[in-house]
């Protein structure tokens, strides 16, 4: 059953000239223009497609990949503004509207804003809005702490950084678990640190489990050899620097160090740390 605005995998029940008809379930037979019909397509076939409205308010469908299906944020570019509002670059031929009404500030064309994409059951069209409080945190988190989940950085605030989380839910980033800069739009994988009481959720952006522990002492030691047995880290040592020198948090180089010094297989100094 094909959805506005998500994926679906369809079968190709009309071969014509411009293209290629699929069964697109209540939303009838939908149409794939020939440029995106994979090569040797025939009748019985299913194709896995992306189905929005065109300039005529119909559905069509594409297999062309958007940054965002419907139920989802993404950080995006406006190409342009309009007497309805503002048009988004989501990847597709027919750019995305983002209404006056839903727009925090004024959306300046060039600039980018982070979106939550949805349909407006008014008219059944596919529009963004940048009002995201509306739409995230809706539903009680069930997650499980230490399990990998999507990321989209929100913002930052005084504890540290404020994300999305799988498009459904608001995390918070603290600042002492941030060992990198992270930018305004960016995604990347994080890990449930915690969910409070209050259903706020706690991320972190390393796992912290004994297998990423090993790895991490096992990436100290590869660098202490390449630096002839000597790194000037230490516990004084920036994050930023720790991280430069080693793809780490502070947090994470302590407990490496911490565990290969019980190991006996390094010295920790003031001015540094040294193979045995």
């Amino acid at each position: 059953m094909a959805e506005l605005g998500k994926y679906s995998t369809l079968e190709v029940i009309k071969l014509v000239d411009f293209g290629v008809y699929l069964n697109a379930g209540a939303l009838g037979q939908v149409l794939l223009p020939k440029k995106y019909v994979p090569q040797g397509c025939q009748l019985g076939d299913q194709v896995t497609v992306f189905v929005y409205l065109d300039s005529d308010d119909t559905p069509i469908a594409t297999t062309q990949k958007p940054l965002a299906q419907v139920g989802e944020c993404a950080y995006l570019k406006t190409v342009a503004t309009g007497p309805y509002g503002a048009f988004l670059d989501w990847g597709l031929d027919k750019d995305l509207l983002l209404p006056f009404a839903e727009q925090r500030k004024p959306a300046e064309e060039g600039r980018s804003y982070l979106v939550y994409v949805h349909l407006n059951h008014a008219d059944e069209r596919i529009v963004a809005s940048a009002k995201i409080d509306k739409f995230i945190d809706k539903t009680p988190p069930r997650y499980q702490e230490g399990q990998e989940v999507n990321l989209i950085i929100a913002g930052t605030s005084d504890l540290g950084y404020k994300a999305v989380v799988e498009h459904r839910h608001w995390g918070v980033i603290y600042q002492n678990d941030v060992f990198r800069k992270l930018r305004f739009g960016q995604k990347l994988k994080g890990y449930i640190k915690r969910v409070r009481p209050d259903n706020k959720l706690d991320i972190t952006l390393q796992k912290g489990d004994r297998q990423e522990l090993d790895r991490q002492a096992q990436q100290v030691m590869h660098k202490l050899q390449q630096a002839g047995g000597y790194l000037p880290l230490g516990d004084k040592t920036a994050p930023e620097v720790i991280y430069a020198e080693l793809a780490m948090s502070k947090k994470a180089f302590k407990k490496s160090i911490g565990g290969l010094f019980k190991a006996g297989k390094i010295s920790i100094d003031d001015d540094g740390i040294r193979l045995n």
